[in-house]
């Protein structure tokens, strides 16, 4: 697989997406898109936002853990085998966070990579 989202990620993402519809603002189908772009002390940030836009000639879509998962064909190179999770710990840290093996360095406050 190209991409992992952790299933606690994936109901997160859900959880999201559900109140995100329940406005009424947005479409059935809605995906989790990751991106990697230029920028950060270490030249590289990843991405996530909910889009309902896919474009097949550029993205490449999966279906991880129920959640679709869009990433466009060059920021793929950089996300191969990079895995989303979600955290909860309620004093430190709460928030979805991207592992890429493909990384090679980081900054100090972990917003960005270097490849």
């Amino acid at each position: 697989m190209a991409i992992t989202v952790t299933e606690k990620a994936a109901k997160e993402v859900q959880r999201i997406i559900n109140d995100e519809q329940g406005k009424g603002s947005m479409p059935e189908k809605i995906y989790l898109r990751m991106s990697v772009q230029g920028g950060g002390c270490s030249g590289f940030q990843n991405k996530l936002d909910l889009d309902v836009n896919v474009k097949p000639e550029k993205d490449e879509i999966f279906e991880v853990n129920g959640v679709g998962v869009v990433v466009d064909k060059i920021s793929l190179m950089y996300l191969e085998g990079a895995t989303v999770d979600f955290h909860d710990d309620h004093l430190n840290k709460r928030g979805f966070s991207i592992t890429n093996p493909n990384a090679k360095g980081s900054c100090g406050c972990g917003s960005s990579f270097s490849m």
